[in-house]
């Protein structure tokens, strides 16, 4: 199979799809992997490290049009649309979801789409957003130690243990990896933390890695309400479900937060747990709803860009050496973690989230592969 490795487009973002690690092992299953030049360059990956592992570097039009497989990090944008066509196989982050136009896209060229983000293995677990999830939590709560500080608008409060000053709490929704990673940071900054999940099992992992100044609660109304009108940095990290109209956090919510406290919306869910908040970009970080200053960066791991591609490499590898060696079809009939991937195959919308969500009939996996 020949994969295609694109430049990212999306403004400020620096990760890229695979290593030369990773272009070694599909050359090891004797795949051609095509490169865009300056592809891993925001990685600090140059295009001889990608030559010396086997690549061949190409532009954007060849690279589409060579390629039976695009490996990619982001969704397909508009200025990417035309390259679709019937039976390209896109594996990578689609959030099909939040993107009317981009489903549309797909539809019509009949492409097949495959998202890292609804690969789910047989324990409920989501292996390909785990090692993003974790960087986003911790670089959640860096963002947070940046924009609070006044010199960016924020209150100048410092979000750690300092004597003689009242020491700073941080609630943290949602005790997955990203809560945990936010945890982490911000308990050993020495910060009053709070952390809330509706899993018990969750909490009592959280309770065996994470020091005694993390307060690990029920998450209930009743406990978010309390936590929320005393906390200075609110961090959001619950993955909400995407047909879901109701909020975990409303507005009215949102009101009752002390002047200058600061939600970071981890997850990004437009009006999705937290109502107030929208996507932003590392360009446009920030803004003010109801008096409160939101960071909701979308992709939060690309300012740790290195580490990000490295980890990520790992996840998606076996997933699309595996598409690779099988061929789309096959590798989804043998591979259920995979096939609850498959967002739309060959003109069929495959994910039931963004039928339900954009009101659109869509068929299971299953139907469309037997």
């Amino acid at each position: 199979m020949i994969i295609g490795i694109p430049k990212e487009i999306k403004s400020q973002e620096y990760r890229v799809a695979v290593t030369p690690l990773g272009v070694k092992e599909f050359k090891k299953h004797h795949h051609t992997v095509l490169v865009e030049a300056d592809a891993g360059i925001g990685s600090s990956i140059t295009d001889q490290d990608y030559r010396a592992a086997g690549a061949e570097i190409v532009d954007k039009t060849q690279l589409f049009e060579r390629a039976d497989m695009i490996y990619k990090v982001k969704e397909m944008f508009p200025e990417e649309f035309k390259y679709l066509r019937a039976g390209l196989i896109v594996f990578t982050y689609i959030h099909s979801n939040a993107h009317r136009e981009q489903t549309d896209a797909f539809l019509e060229s009949r492409a097949v789409g495959i998202a890292y983000e609804d690969i789910q293995d047989g324990k409920g677990n989501f292996p390909l957003l785990r090692p993003m999830s974790e960087i986003a939590g911790k670089g959640g709560f860096l963002a947070a130690c940046q924009f609070i500080q006044k010199i960016h608008g924020g209150t100048g409060m410092m979000p750690a243990r300092v004597y003689g000053v009242t020491t700073p709490e941080i609630m943290v929704i949602g005790a997955g990896y990203a809560g945990i990673g936010a945890a982490e940071l911000a308990s050993a900054f020495g910060n009053k933390v709070t952390l809330l999940d509706i899993s018990f099992d969750k909490l009592e992992q959280a309770k065996a890695i994470l020091p005694p100044n993390v307060e690990l609660l029920y998450s209930n109304s009743s406990n978010i309400a309390q936590y929320l009108t005393q906390s200075d940095v609110v961090i959001n990290c619950v993955l909400w479900p995407k047909w879901k109209k109701d909020h975990l956090v409303t507005r009215n919510m949102i009101r009752t937060m002390k002047r200058g406290a600061l939600i970071v919306d981890v997850s990004c869910d437009d009006g999705g747990a937290i109502e107030t908040c929208r996507s932003t970009s590392h360009d446009h970080p920030v803004y003010f709803e109801e008096g409160i200053m939101h960071y909701c960066v979308d992709n939060i791991p690309s300012a740790f860009s290195r580490t990000a591609t490295y980890a990520l490499t790992g996840a998606t590898l076996p997933y699309a050496l595996e598409i690779a060696d099988k061929g789309c079809k096959q590798a989804l009939l043998d591979n259920p973690a995979l096939r609850k991937g498959l967002s739309f195959y060959l003109g069929e919308l495959t994910l039931a989230e963004t039928g339900k969500k954009q009101n659109r009939s869509y068929k299971s996996p299953e139907e469309v592969l037997n």
